[in-house]
């Protein structure tokens, strides 16, 4: 894209070509003549212009300022803790520690939009007044140099999926939900594509830094229900490709074309990606393929919490209660992966702060200071800095060294 004055150049060019070529009526010829002369000015004065090469393009200035720290180590809020009193206090935790940025919900698990839009807006239905003033959130966080990533969840959305029926994968008729009620829409429909990365755009607008998409895929399971659920598969129909290849290649180019669109906004593009596709080539049913997806991020977030790894996962019996051994094992494998690309993405991996109750019958293993120091610690040893920190009720655990290498 041009800057303003290289677009209102051209715009008169194209504006005196368009007129001086216009069959002359009557009365209209001398105007006609004034355009050649006009343009013919104009062309002499082009000829001794000096244009960039390349000509600048368009971009978008938030009019904030951030400063990317020296590694994001940042924790999760949900809408909700970004505008309410929960926000203060953790602004001030990370002051108070080496942590030094925040991933906020923007679009959240449901679909909604955690910020009133405008009226106007085609996202207005979709948005909700979570966070009352999320251009002073944002004014905050640069007042304190805390490094704002805007957390878009994709294509798990029950909102847009119950709106746009068509969009979504149906079963009897009716729009299928998972064991949880949730409803996805269908990452082979480019309409979806569109809808998100715009309301990535209004997040950059705002002052995020950093686009992260999260739910980058397929429904979990989705290789057991490929052929039973109704769903268009748009352009990749065609394509002389197996189930798994199309939807590796629906995934991997929604996160390329939102990569491209984004560009003017100077934010950087993340995504979140299951931790087990840096062990397997390409995971059968939800279309994530760990190579392919970080060729077209800057961030590439693995979730790597020690629940969500199998009994057995690396030779652990317990993943979940063994979290050094677990990242560390995870880490050597993804470095190994990252280092067959020439322009490898930043590796911030996801890592746990809360209590997986639910695998245990009896007492759980307490997630504490030590289990998150632990992760933390596994990582800074394969030489990975930069980490986000989950914990769904955004009560994070005091008592962690968060940037053990002391600098």
């Amino acid at each position: 894209m041009f800057k303003r004055k290289y677009f209102v150049a051209v715009l008169v060019l194209l504006l005196s070509l368009w007129s001086a070529s216009l069959v002359s009526a009557e009365g209209e010829e001398v105007e006609s003549i004034k355009n050649v002369s006009i343009l013919s000015s104009f062309e002499t004065n082009l000829e001794e212009r000096v244009l960039p090469n390349p000509v600048p393009r368009y971009v978008y200035d938030s009019g904030l300022n951030f400063e990317y720290p020296d590694a994001v180590r940042g924790i999760y809020l949900t809408g909700h803790s970004a505008g309410n009193s929960r926000f203060e206090k953790l602004v001030d935790y990370v002051n108070q520690t080496d942590l030094n940025a925040m991933v906020i919900d923007i679009k959240d698990d449901h679909g909604y939009i955690t910020y009133k839009m405008p009226e106007e807006s085609p996202f207005y239905d979709a948005s909700r007044n979570f966070i009352k003033e999320p251009r002073a959130v944002l004014e905050r966080l640069e007042k304190e140099q805390i490094y704002p990533i805007a957390r878009i969840v994709v294509f798990k959305d029950t909102y847009l999926a119950t709106q746009q029926p068509e969009w979504s994968f149906k079963q009897n008729g009716q729009v299928w939900r998972n064991g949880n009620k949730d409803a996805f829409v269908n990452p082979f429909v480019k309409d979806v594509w569109e809808y998100n990365v715009e309301i990535a755009k209004e997040a950059a607008k705002l002052g995020f830094q950093e686009i992260q998409f999260d739910y980058v895929r397929f429904p979990e399971g989705f290789e057991h229900r490929d052929e039973i659920l109704d769903y268009s598969r748009g352009e990749y129909d065609e394509a002389s490709l197996n189930n798994v290849k199309e939807r590796v290649n629906a995934v991997t180019d929604f996160v390329a074309y939102a990569k491209k669109e984004l560009e003017p906004y100077q934010v950087d593009v993340s995504v979140d990606i299951f931790g087990y596709t840096a062990d397997i080539v390409e995971a059968p049913g939800i279309g994530q393929n760990f190579l392919t997806i970080s060729e077209n991020v800057d961030v590439i977030s693995s979730m790597i919490y020690p629940s969500h790894w199998g009994p057995g996962y690396f030779n652990i019996q317990n993943p979940d209660s063994e979290p050094y051994r677990l990242i560390d094992e995870y880490a050597k494998r993804e470095n190994e992966l990252l280092n067959q690309l020439d322009d490898a993405p930043t590796s911030r991996p996801w890592i746990q702060d809360f209590t997986a109750s639910w695998l245990y019958s009896g007492p759980s293993f307490v997630y504490g200071p030590k289990q998150v120091q632990a992760q933390i610690e596994a990582l800074y040893a394969n030489e990975i800095y930069e980490y986000l920190i989950w914990d769904p009720l955004n009560t994070y655990t005091e008592g962690v060294d968060y940037d053990p290498s002391g600098k």
